[in-house]
């Protein structure tokens, strides 16, 4: 019975203070400067605050002299229990709900309407969506203000409504026709572009072509620059979304080339460049933008297109609370603002198989007698074909690839793509094969060179080893690196250029010429060949067995799709998968058919109830943490708590999985994530110690 009565009164402190019979407030004489302002005097403000339970609005009144300034979207400084606060203002009222004596705003940090109310809306969705708080969202949405970038640019645009500035730039052509050939290839394609032309808002999952054709005209840099020239020709702007600054540059290329300004948004800018960046889109002077991640909540005027590129990619998934995905943000953000949605890649994920199976979303693909004529000619060298060839044990690196290599070599570069970066990043015991760990943190160990000594991963401790189980002090290569490839390679082909691309390597290249040279790169490091690559490799292809996430499978080909996207087309493009990869992935990339691999993937776990056919949250922390989480967590009808079991990542902490009904079912999962955020507030008002992570929808099960 006590428990029952804390917890009822500690569970007023989650939700805003409740409304009276009569809204009224008290008002007493002010101090000089503290008179309220005449009209609308309340203003309702969001605070930057990372307390679950205080995720509302506040009221605090206006002074006169802020009224001008202190208008919705502008950030200000409040007090807030003993300390200034900074926040935004999101609503100007005439009366409050509140009954006591309202606090005066502190100060108008900027009178600059940062925070738009579709953005607003958008973020409290988002929040919403993933059991998060407003404030968290927030931080994501709206850069950090940069108060010089705010003034010059301010005085530039005064400059330019009194015409002292630049002669406007005469508006390029947007013809139709000049843009028809990046999608002919695709059916609905050239539809797709006129619909955006035209103001409606189709939502595509399109399935990219691979691209290394002698002209490059129909990359997919190409195909989303003329959308989003089609959709400014409808007079909206358009938000491009890739996963990396090497596709940001490529995209913005391919812009500038159909006389487009696209105004470039990512994390890696700086503050103040980021900031000008910011602003040029909120004060409308850019219509495309171009960016990573955190620009798909870039407050374009007037959206009439998120195009987001290879949304299976790691680095489109957000690490900071309440990691929501751009796929997910463009999705609530069409349905709010009447925008379309192009989802593209080389491959395709579950999640937006599912868009498709549940009618959000239609196929935009290529026949497959134009998939067959573009895509490169794919081989597999198993280990069962080694032995069957005579090898007594199955090499590394196969005669087959030798040979295919040389006579490659003659026409043009060699591809190379090898799972991991470093020399050797995994060693093991070379006599009872015990994976090698440090003795200080017992993180594993790697070798940085031939004759270099154990490295740990870990702690970087430098030293000797002895076998704990044997007292061996022998180590063999568990993983080899891309830096051994490229040692290995260069003893096979002496006279041949070898060029390593990430990992380790001093930069990542961007493009190679068409000069006979071998390229060994990791996943996502791999140049662009001009005129494309004469053959690839893809070596240690039954890593991708080793993972245990239930997408191992999906980013498997997605991989070996992208390194075979930069191959030549048919018989002058050759591709060799090399190991035992895991057999459906392998057979999808042999046929060149992710959408196949997405329905079949979709189907299976929709019958086995795994995500995302269902909504799914981990809860992760230390045991004595998730566990009184748990305790403390109510979950609707239909939502069940598997675990906690030890974490797969960290020694230290468990894991909990929480699933609930079919994820089509939004009533379900809004439920669902109300419990999560009641948790969360529940956590927050307590003070209850210990550091929880909740994720809905995380990356490796989605």
């Amino acid at each position: 019975m006590a428990d029952d009565m804390e917890d009822g009164e500690q569970l007023s402190l989650i939700a805003p203070p409740a409304a009276p019979p009569e809204p009224a407030n008290k008002t007493k004489k002010k101090r000089v400067g503290h008179e309220p302002a005449e009209v609308n005097p309340v203003a309702e403000v969001v605070l930057d605050l990372p307390l679950a339970h205080l995720d509302h609005r506040f009221d605090y009144f206006v002074p006169q002299r802020f009224d001008a300034d202190a208008q919705p979207g502008a950030r200000i400084s409040v007090r807030f229990g003993p300390r200034d606060v900074d926040g935004f203002i999101v609503a100007r009222r005439e009366k409050s709900t509140y009954q006591g004596e309202l606090s005066p705003l502190r100060r108008v940090i900027s009178p600059e309407q940062v925070l738009p109310d579709r953005i607003l809306r958008l973020a409290r969705s988002v929040a919403d969506y993933y059991g998060g708080t407003l404030a968290e969202v927030l931080r994501l949405a709206v850069p950090p203000r940069h108060a010089r970038v705010e003034k010059e640019t301010a005085e530039a645009l005064e400059a330019a409504a009194t015409g002292q500035g630049d002669d406007e730039k005469p508006t390029p052509e947007f013809d139709i026709e000049a843009d028809a050939p990046a999608w002919s290839d695709y059916v609905g394609g050239e539809a797709l572009l006129r619909r955006l032309r035209a103001g409606d808002s189709p939502r595509a999952i399109w399935q990219a072509l691979p691209n290394a054709t002698p002209s490059r005209e129909v990359g997919w840099p190409t195909a989303f620059a003329a959308a989003a020239r089609q959709t400014l020709a409808g007079g909206r702007g358009s938000l491009l979304i890739v996963p990396d600054a090497r596709d940001v540059e490529r995209l913005i290329a391919a812009c500038e080339a159909v006389g487009l300004e696209p105004v470039r948004l990512t994390a890696d800018q700086g503050p103040s460049v980021r900031y000008a960046s910011f602003l040029a889109t909120l004060r409308g002077q850019a219509r495309v933008v171009v960016g990573t991640r955190a620009a798909v909540f870039a407050p374009v005027n007037d959206l009439g297109l998120i195009a987001i590129w290879d949304d299976g990619d790691e680095n489109l998934s957000e690490r900071l609370a309440p990691y929501p995905h751009p796929r997910v943000v463009a999705r609530l953000r069409a349905e709010s603002e009447s925008a379309g949605v192009i989802i593209g890649g080389y491959s395709r994920t579950v999640a937006s198989q599912q868009r498709l199976e549940d009618g959000w979303a239609r196929a935009v693909v290529a026949p497959r007698d134009i998939v067959r004529a573009r895509a490169p000619r794919v081989r597999t060298l198993r280990s069962t074909d080694q032995r069957q060839a005579g090898a007594v044990a199955p090499a590394r690196i196969p005669n087959e690839v030798i040979t295919a290599g040389r006579r490659a070599l003659d026409h043009g570069p060699v591809l190379v793509q090898v799972p991991r970066a470093g020399y050797v990043p995994r060693v093991a015991c070379a006599q009872c094969r015990e994976p090698a760990r440090c003795q200080e943190c017992h993180g594993p160990l790697s070798l940085d060179g031939a004759k270099e000594v154990p490295r740990c991963n870990w702690c970087g401790r430098l030293g000797g080893w002895q076998c704990p189980e044997c007292n061996s002090i022998h180590l063999r290569s568990v993983v080899v690196g891309s830096s051994r490839t490229a040692e290995e390679l260069g003893r096979a082909f002496p006279s041949v250029p070898i060029t390593l691309s990430g990992g380790r390597a001093p930069s990542v290249i961007d493009e190679v010429d068409a000069k006979p040279r071998i390229v060994v790169a990791t996943p996502g490091a791999e140049p662009i060949a001009e005129g494309g690559y004469a053959a690839a490799v893809i070596l240690d292809a039954g890593m991708a067995s080793i993972n245990s996430d239930l997408r191992a499978g999906e980013e498997a080909l997605r991989r070996w799709l992208a390194v075979g996207a930069l191959v030549r087309p048919g018989p002058d493009g050759t591709v060799l998968l090399v190991g035992d990869g895991p057999p459906v992935p392998t057979e999808a990339f042999v046929r060149w058919d992710p959408a196949g691999f997405a329905q079949r993937e979709l189907e299976e776990r929709v019958e086995l109830d795994l995500p995302p056919a269902i909504t799914t949250a981990t809860m992760t922390g230390e045991h004595a943490v998730v566990s009184a989480a748990l305790q403390r967590f109510t979950p609707p009808e239909g939502v069940e708590v598997l675990g906690p079991v030890p974490s797969q990542y960290n020694d230290d902490e468990v894991r909990a999985i929480v699933r609930g009904r079919p994820a089509g079912d939004l009533e379900a999962r809004e439920k669902f994530a109300r419990a999560i955020a009641h948790l969360q507030a529940t956590r927050s008002a307590r003070k209850m110690s210990g550091l929880l992570r909740i994720q809905f929808d995380p990356p490796e099960l989605v």
